[in-house]
């Protein structure tokens, strides 16, 4: 198994589709460019911000090789999940097979297993595909928690090499981090609104669904934390703070969708039954970007009449 390292910012990529509903495959391939020359980490398509459930199996490993294919120099991390352990296996292997160098599981949803199940159910994958894997805990998604026990014991598999975590609960984020410190095992924050407070507790990284709108700031935010600047992170935290909380005032990624194409990055097209972004919603989201922008273009002032 290749390693994979899991240190700094890795972008929920969005996909983008075409007004027929189709993936638009040419515009995905620059997004990835656009965001590896923002500094990002590795790359994570076909999430659940990347609107895989509304994917055939076949249009899922096609947005993985369009991504792979597209990639310079940075790792490619497919999602691969599913609640059935026969069809992530499925994905997975074929996911593998067309270049990733991870893969991110969703914990199985809707049929709500119990913690040997979820632990079995991650196993099977293991054991089957040999690059490395990410455990992505997201309750509110699936319906059940991955407990931190559970966490720990999946660790010690050498494909099962970090944990995503979206439980909005840092206590147990933190109960994951200090199981695990014995292993080569990496905790991410699932939920940008806590990847600050989830690094202070010894987080490497995130999986990030503001980074497709926000890459450089959000990689500078992460960049300070790890390098102990507590004091410039902290201030990009609270200068990301209104997009972060805005990209999840509706069902993600109908928000982030919304941002990309406002910033003439993608079609904010949806794959029903997903829908477009309330107007008043719309608008308070445009007004966050613009004093984005401004802030940017003030900072760049600044620093040129420095110089």
């Amino acid at each position: 198994m290749t390693e994979l390292d899991l240190t700094g910012v890795f972008p929920a990529m969005t996909t983008p589709f075409a007004s027929d509903g189709s993936i638009d495959h040419e515009t995905l391939a620059e997004n990835v460019r656009r965001l590896e020359e923002a500094g990002v980490a590795g790359l994570v398509p076909v999430g659940s911000t990347g609107e895989s459930a509304t994917m055939t199996h076949d249009e899922h490993v096609e947005v993985v090789e369009t991504t792979v294919e597209a990639v310079e120099d940075v790792p490619v991390i497919a999602g691969s999940g599913s609640n059935s352990t026969r069809e992530a296996l499925e994905l997975s292997r074929r996911s593998a097979e067309v270049g990733a160098d991870g893969l991110l599981l969703i914990s199985p949803y809707y049929n709500k297993p119990e913690q040997a199940g979820l632990a079995d159910h991650y196993r099977t994958v293991a054991d089957e595909v040999d690059v490395p894997q990410i455990v992505y805990n997201v309750p509110s998604r699936t319906g059940r928690n991955i407990e931190p026990e559970t966490a720990a014991e999946l660790a010690e598999h050498e494909n099962i090499v970090g944990y995503k975590a979206a439980s909005g609960d840092l206590g147990q984020i933190s109960e994951v981090v200090e199981r695990t410190r014995g292993e080569e095992f990496a905790v991410l924050s699932g939920d940008d609104a806590l990847t600050l407070p989830v690094l202070s507790v010894g987080g490497v990284g995130t999986i990030s669904v503001t980074a497709n709108v926000e890459p450089e700031r959000t990689v500078a935010m992460v960049e300070a934390a790890l390098d102990g600047d507590y004091d410039r992170a902290r201030e990009l935290h609270h200068e990301l703070g209104p997009l972060n909380r805005h990209l999840f005032v509706e069902t993600n990624p109908i928000p982030v969708k919304a941002a990309v194409e406002m910033r003439g990055h993608a079609p904010g097209a949806l794959r029903p039954p997903l829908t477009e972004l309330r107007e008043e919603n719309a608008a308070e989201l445009r007004r966050i970007l613009d004093e984005l922008d401004a802030a940017r273009e003030e900072s760049l002032g600044a620093a040129a009449g420095a110089e």
